[in-house]
Order: C-alpha cells, then structure tokens, then sequence
C-alpha cells in the first residue's frame, strides 16, 4: 500500500534492497521508471479532467493544472517523481493553494507554517489527487517494477 508522507505519497518494492545497484542494467530500470511514471502521471490527469470538482478534488477551468502534472526521473534512475510544476501559465505556484488552502485575511510568513484559523475558506483545501492516483494504481506499478528489476538483473 502506499504510504503518504505529508504532501508526498510512495511506493517501495520489496526484495531488491539487499542487492547493490551495481547488479543492475539501468536502461532497463528507468524504462520501467518512465512506464510507471507515464500511468501515474495519466491516471492523475484523468481524475481531475473527470471529477469536475466532485470528491473534492479541484474543478479543472483552464487545463493548467493538467499540464503541470509531470514525472522526473532521479539521476541513478532508482527514483520517479511524479507531481504537479510551476508552468509558465501560473502566476503563483497554485498547485500549493489547492493543498494547504487559503483563509481569508491570513498571512503566510517565512516559515511556511500552515496558516492560523482566522475565518472562513477563501480555497478550502483539496483531496491529494496525486496519492489516489499511485493508490489507483498500485498494482500495475508494482508489476511493471518488479518485472524491470527481474530484467535488469537478467533473470
């Protein structure tokens, strides 16, 4: 199941941890790193084009938020990042406003703290979209990891 970390939700595959990375053929590691990535990544997109902001999700008007949803993967190719990016079409970072919310006449300071309850919602914040996207498909995921780390290892 994965396990939700604040903002941030993952997913670890068991049974690869005590081999080194050495043992791996990385091409076939971050093949399987896009492949996951791209159907997270879909399955995101999907849910929120679908849900028009039922399941308080956040309601889709201009498409932005769509095309933010982006993968990454890590240098050593062991890691896909998979979440939503400032866009040139954004003013502000919003996927963030969706998250935390926003109250009406709170201020937010340096320290990134989440804001004092002084008053009602201006943004009440959203459902984790991202984290029911990698629940959703969880066991595609794990299939098409572990598959490319049995390949990578040539077995």
């Amino acid at each position: 199941m994965p396990k939700s970390v604040g903002v941030e939700s993952y997913l670890h595959i068991d049974g690869f941890d005590a081999l080194p990375r050495d043992f791996f053929n990385k091409r076939m590691i971050r093949a399987g790193m896009r492949k996951a990535g791209r159907i997270v990544e879909g399955r995101a997109q999907l849910s929120i084009a679908l849900a028009r902001g039922q399941g308080n999700y956040p309601v889709n008007r201009t498409g932005e938020l769509l095309h933010a949803i982006k993968f990454k993967i890590s240098r050593s190719g062991f890691l896909v990042r998979i979440a939503p990016v400032k866009t040139a079409g954004m003013k502000e970072f919003y996927p963030a406003y969706l998250w935390y919310g926003v109250r009406r006449g709170a201020k937010r300071g340096k320290s990134h703290r989440k804001q004092a309850a002084t008053g009602s919602w201006r943004i009440a914040p959203r459902a984790n979209y991202m984290a029911d996207a990698l629940q959703d498909s969880e066991n595609d995921i794990r299939r098409i990891l572990s598959d490319a780390f049995n390949r990578a290892l040539g077995g």
